[in-house]
């Protein structure tokens, strides 16, 4: 064999090895990666020292089990000394904002709980600010809207314009009712009514308790209208006009906690560590770098969307 034959032969063993060299860097730094994402998805998990947790309500409230997950793992972990639960949202699903409520009273037996509102929290969303132990808001932030509503549309006219006919087959005649496929009914308005005036006086009844008022006394609250921060301070359905420093003393003298405690996001688990971009927020945020960082856009679910009873605050579009 020449040497320029056997020179050839070590240069291509020597790629081979720079080959598996490399592929194996490439599987280690994927690694790290995934396990460093999972870490930064739940930074609690990876500093593992006393802070203050920080959940977020935002946009429309439906049934989510991953926050009622994050929520019970908020409960049990021992280094979370406090918890503030911004909340940002105009209502939505009773039934998920009683589930949130009796979430947060789980957390608030054994450590504080305190609300932030945002911009708007009402309906479903102040049930949620109901079950924390105080609650801030803006001066402009609006709430209230205390009550419960349920909406169907009836396309009776629409089908006799296009020439249709709903046929059916039914076990009784309160099942399906209302429909939008025929006038209401004297019995489906009944009915109908009576379920919102259980959910109402459900509603009112976690207002006295939990803000220790007669709802009747305050000026259109049992009639379902909004406040104002301001307004509603007077009416002490809130406690304190602040934003988040305000909810941070709180809890600070509350507790007796150090005045430099960090305040941490926890986020529901990604589907997709490789998403997380949430995570970076979060991980960054404890090291008080950029935690500013907003979604381009925010999808909002319409009210079309929901089922059951809702309670949610809107503003009426001419």
């Amino acid at each position: 064999m020449s040497f320029e034959t056997e020179s050839v032969l070590d240069r291509r063993r020597l790629r081979r090895k720079l080959g598996t060299w490399r592929a194996l860097a490439v599987l280690a730094v994927v690694a790290a990666i995934a396990v460093a994402s999972y870490y930064v998805a739940q930074p609690q998990r990876l500093l593992g020292q006393e802070q203050i947790a920080r959940i977020e309500i935002s946009g429309l409230i439906t049934d989510d089990r991953k926050r009622l997950t994050l929520l019970k793992k908020i409960r049990n972990s021992d280094h979370v000394k406090g918890v503030i639960v911004y909340i940002n949202s105009p209502g939505g699903m009773t039934t998920a904002a009683e589930s949130i409520f009796n979430a947060i009273r789980q957390i608030a037996e054994k450590k504080p709980v305190v609300a932030q509102f945002g911009t708007v929290a009402a309906s479903a969303a102040y049930i949620a600010g109901l079950a924390t132990d105080h609650i801030v808001a803006h001066g402009n932030t609006i709430t209230g809207s205390v009550g419960v509503i349920m909406q169907w549309p009836e396309f009776t006219g629409l089908l006799d314009k296009v020439g249709i006919k709903m046929n059916e087959v039914k076990s009784g005649k309160l099942k399906a009712e209302p429909s939008p496929f025929k006038p209401e009914s004297p019995d489906s308005r009944a009915i109908t009514e009576e379920m919102i005036a259980e959910g109402q006086e459900w509603f009112l009844g976690l207002v006295t308790d939990r803000r220790k008022i007669a709802t009747s006394a305050i000026p259109g609250l049992e009639e379902g209208r909004v406040y104002l921060g301001r307004t509603a301070l007077k009416h002490k359905l809130i406690d304190e006009i602040g934003g988040e420093e305000q909810a941070v003393n709180w809890l600070i003298k509350r507790e007796k906690l150090k005045v430099d405690i960090k305040v941490i996001d926890w986020k529901p688990a990604q589907d997709n560590i490789w998403l997380g971009r949430g995570a970076m927020t979060s991980i960054l945020s404890y090291f008080g770098i950029g935690s500013g960082i907003a979604d381009a856009a925010r999808h909002q679910l319409g009210l079309s969307s929901l089922d059951g009873l809702i309670s949610v605050w809107q503003p009426h579009k001419n």
